[in-house]
């Protein structure tokens, strides 16, 4: 199914703008919110230039003001006429290990990748609903396949917070004309991770975006991408012993 207009949070930098790119390219028209409007108003020029038969539309949005994703979400339906996938890709990876003094940087990042995530995915339903179709994508991560240590531990588990509730929405709507996926990206080259001396199996940006755009439009409940090498290191993620998880990261 071609999904028209399509909603990408957190489109100002990484995954989101890699996403609003290709999607761009394959003719949809965009609605693309972040912090940073500064960086969504020269993607919207350059997107415009290059793709003349699409619309784009863009606000700024915090996604811990969670009335104002409500306000922005509804703005954006009536601009497009209507939101046929809405993507909750914003978040972020700040953390310690729990007990270090780093309470104030792992909360905020439980609430951007789950509150957040919430009154996002909260947003898109109410609005799927009410047109009786739309295709509900979240954006979590392998990390959530296993508890990990370190910085890592609250990014894990806000991650498989959201796999958990993607997969009791798309219960929750079984059998309706709304889809709801879950995509588990790998170690994808992006600006939270760019400094990183230590980088296995990570991918490059466009390589890591084709695989998600792709995994995306085949609508199912979840996709592990790139599927290579991801795919066999997430099984094996499941069965190792916690003191070889440990060393992970």
């Amino acid at each position: 199914m071609f999904r028209k207009n399509i909603l990408i949070t957190g489109a100002s930098s990484g995954l989101g703008e890699g996403m609003a790119r290709a999607y761009a390219a394959k003719g949809h028209n965009l609605a693309l919110c972040a912090r940073r409007l500064e960086n969504l108003e020269s993607l919207k020029t350059e997107l415009q230039v290059q793709h003349p038969r699409i619309t784009v539309s863009i606000k700024a949005l915090d996604v811990c003001q969670y009335d104002q994703v409500f306000e922005v979400f509804h703005i954006f339906a009536e601009e497009l006429g209507s939101l046929d996938r809405i993507i909750v890709n914003a978040g972020m990876g700040k953390g310690a290990s729990v007990g270090t003094g780093y309470f104030h940087a792992n909360r905020q990042t439980a609430e951007t990748n789950f509150v957040a995530a919430l009154a996002q995915c909260e947003a898109a339903m109410a609005i799927f609903r009410a047109q009786n179709s739309g295709h509900l994508v979240t954006v979590s991560s392998m990390s959530a396949l296993r508890g990990l240590p370190r910085s890592v531990s609250i990014y894990a588990a806000t991650k498989a917070g959201l796999r958990t509730l993607t997969e009791g929405i798309r219960a929750d709507v079984h059998g309706t004309p709304i889809s709801v996926s879950c995509i588990l990206p790998g170690f994808i080259l992006t600006p939270i991770n760019e400094n990183l001396k230590r980088a296995p199996l990570r991918v490059d940006l466009d390589t890591g975006v084709r695989a998600i755009v792709k995994a995306i439009d085949r609508e199912k409940g979840e996709a592990w991408v790139p599927a290579w090498p991801w795919l066999p290191v997430g099984l094996l993620m499941k069965v190792l012993p916690l003191r070889l998880i440990a060393k992970m990261t």
